[in-house]
């Protein structure tokens, strides 16, 4: 790790390593001519995120541990990521750009480093693990034939089939994504409509209530782990950006979709964006496209993603909460469905374990996606030799590294008997550190660059600047509390 510092620390500050940075081209914001839901999209694949582990494994288990005290803390963590993808949505409607290009503006060390904040935050492979695990209970239970590994290479080549059979690779993650979700959302309705009483509704409201509480049993490093994971947490809330540009969405629809490598020829894709004129059509094609990520965000990030993080913490409280169990690594899914299959029968077992692969496949989709564009479009985009090859072969390339080395990682970490509760805290953990830095980077950079009348006004400056507090405070808050762990000899969460 230290050698690793070390050469991302000569890369940023040596110039023969970076591809020069063009100047912003001039081009009229396309025309927003189609209605919100025949573009809607990219704000679910958001959700899809959103709605993995920390919805499904971290905050049931709080829950399931600790009671429904601190659900404020799940919910503010939402609220606080729905400003931060705001911002990310603002900068890619404006100029076409991925935030990590707009950050390269800043300071082109920033390159380097986001690449080595992506592979310590999501190398660990939790979420396929926690999804083959989530499969292997859904058809044979926990205790069935084949070691994690085996189930976590059979959700990878799922994975690789997505991305790599159609010709696009924006619409066969947004469809299947949207579909997940769904089966997600309505299994989760119907759990709780089951095993729904009025005390738990009672004490999920009385929960929500209890801002600023902790319990003592909880440590300041476990609450920042859950409140980043509460949303899509890390880097993950950075992919929003090549979502919207996949979709067209604003200056994104100046610039070709990503296209899958295995499918001839493909086009070349700008390294930069545009910047366009100062004219009044301009502002209100602007205002309608803000308008439009305002209520992607809001409809599918924030709402939908609050039902489904209160519904599982809801079911956890009904369910586990009770009977005393506080899951084990890899039982969490598989306790909880249990105890539905004892008052519901085996339809309810079958609901809660399809739910439970649902959201765990959907994330694990989503981040091998996520990864592999935002690594390839930081190479492709800073440095130099990088573009004589195609966008969509880096994409390739990093795709299948991820996928390959996914499952290296689980086989070893099986082997040496790491839970993959392991992996999910260590990206959470790590993830929540990357945030410290971007969140008040992506203020500054839209406050920076773009024209006035597009800049962040008051309100969103000042969430923004709440959000970067309470991200660089935690960040601090949990160095130290390593530094008191380490000198009183203490180990784990």
């Amino acid at each position: 790790m230290i050698a690793l510092k070390t050469l991302v620390a000569r890369v940023a500050n040596s110039k023969k390593f970076y591809q020069p940075l063009e100047d912003f081209k001039v081009a009229e914001l396309p025309e927003k001519n189609l209605p919100f839901w025949k573009i809607a999209g990219p704000g679910a694949i958001l959700v899809g995120l959103s709605i993995g582990a920390g919805e499904i494994v971290i905050w049931p288990r709080i829950a399931a541990q600790y009671g429904g005290g601190m659900i404020w803390a799940a919910v503010l963590g939402v609220f606080l990521q729905l400003w931060v993808n705001f911002e990310v949505g603002r900068w890619t409607i404006a100029t076409g750009e991925t935030v990590y290009t707009g950050y390269s503006r800043i300071w082109r060390g920033f390159a380097p480093l986001f690449v080595l904040l992506t592979v310590v935050g999501w190398i660990a492979p939790g979420w396929a693990r926690a999804s083959g695990l989530a499969l292997k209970a859904l058809i044979l239970g926990p205790g069935g034939w084949g070691s994690d590994t085996f189930w976590t290479i059979i959700t990878f080549t799922a994975v690789a089939l997505i991305l790599f059979g159609p010709k696009m690779v924006y619409q066969s993650v947004e469809h299947t994504v949207e579909a997940l979700v769904a089966i997600v959302t309505i299994g989760l309705i119907v759990v709780a409509v089951v095993v729904g009483s009025l005390e738990t509704w009672r004490e999920l409201g009385a929960g929500l209530m209890n801002v600023g509480y902790k319990h003592p049993g909880m440590s300041v490093k476990q609450l920042f782990i859950a409140l980043v994971f509460a949303g899509a947490g890390g880097t993950a809330n950075l992919f929003y950006t090549f979502y919207l540009r996949d979709k067209n969405i604003g200056m994104g629809g100046q610039l070709p979709g990503l296209q899958n490598p295995l499918h001839g020829r493909m086009e070349t894709v700008p390294a930069t964006g545009f910047m366009f004129p100062d004219t009044e059509e301009n502002h209100n094609r602007f205002t309608a496209w803000w308008t439009y990520v305002k209520h992607d965000q809001l409809l599918f990030f924030w709402a939908l993603n609050t039902l489904t993080m209160l519904l599982f913490i809801f079911g956890a409280l009904a369910v586990l909460r009770p009977e005393g169990i506080v899951p084990e690594s890899g039982q969490l899914i598989y306790d909880e469905a249990n105890i539905l299959g004892k008052i519901w029968g085996e339809p309810g077992k079958r609901v809660f374990l399809l739910v439970g692969v649902a959201t765990l496949f959907g994330t694990q989709l989503a981040l091998v996606d996520g990864v592999a564009r935002s690594i390839s479009d930081i190479i492709y985009t800073n440095f130099r030799g990088a573009q004589k090859r195609n966008l969509s072969w880096w994409y390739l390339i990093v795709a299948g590294i991820w996928i390959v080395g996914g499952c290296g990682i689980t086989f070893v970490m099986e082997q040496l008997h790491v839970s993959e509760l392991g992996f999910l805290f260590n990206a959470a953990y790590m993830g929540g550190f990357a945030m410290a830095i971007y969140v008040p980077l992506t203020l500054y950079m839209n406050r920076r660059f773009l024209p006035d009348f597009a800049k962040p006004k008051r309100f969103s400056t000042v969430m923004m600047l709440i959000a970067s507090c309470v991200y660089i405070g935690f960040a601090i808050s949990s160095v130290v509390w390593e530094v008191k762990q380490l000198i009183g000899g203490h180990n784990g969460l």
